[in-house]
């Protein structure tokens, strides 16, 4: 289908990505919060609808797009690298937040709407996911059966750290994590910064 090298790219670049804070994962966060894990988990499901129809849209309209503009793809790394550095900068100087109000409700079409417009969602079809995955069934099956199968424990892992901040049961320093992923983040911009040039 892909390369090994391929796969194993693909791989890591959902998982960095997906597990920086974003729209969606602040809502996973709040819910777990707020209800706790178990009421929280039928979420994950507006998660995955959401990114699943975003990126296949995305990815199908730079298959098409960049036979008619064949500099697309590597403005595209060029320019997701310049907003994962940006990402990795902004979160090293903000501390996490989740939103507290009561009014705002992490509801299923709330989280389905906000993974629907993430940004990340074309960062996975432009640069994460390989341009075979859009042009081939078998390969398009396959990168997104990957992306669910790392999906799924990434969002249970932000409810469950939502919901270890309201209980106060959380021993790890929000702050640190949050830099260490800024971290990750910023030599994940420079690898693909070094794709799009070589």
């Amino acid at each position: 289908m892909f390369p090994a090298t391929a796969f194993a790219l693909l791989a890591v670049g959902i998982i960095v990505v997906l597990i920086t804070p974003g729209p969606t994962n602040t809502l996973l966060a709040a819910a777990g919060l707020r209800h706790g894990v178990r009421p929280s988990l039928p979420l994950i499901a507006g998660e995955l609808a959401g990114y699943l129809v975003s990126i296949s849209a995305w990815g199908r309209f730079l298959a098409h797009a960049s036979h008619a503009l064949p500099w697309l793809p590597s403005l595209l790394r060029v320019a997701a690298g310049l907003y994962i550095a940006y990402l990795a900068v902004d979160m090293w100087r903000a501390a996490v937040a989740l939103p507290e109000s009561p009014q705002r409700t992490s509801g299923m079409r709330m989280l389905f709407v906000a993974t629907l417009l993430n940004p990340k969602a074309l960062l996975f079809a432009g640069t994460i996911f390989p341009p075979i995955a859009f042009t081939q069934m078998p390969a398009y099956v396959l990168a997104m059966l990957t992306f669910v199968c790392l999906a799924v424990p990434i969002a249970l892992a932000w409810i469950a750290f939502g919901a270890a901040l309201g209980s106060g049961k959380l021993w790890l320093d929000p702050v640190k994590m949050q830099r260490g992923a800024s971290i990750v983040l910023g030599v994940f911009s420079l690898s693909l910064a070094w794709a799009a040039l070589h």
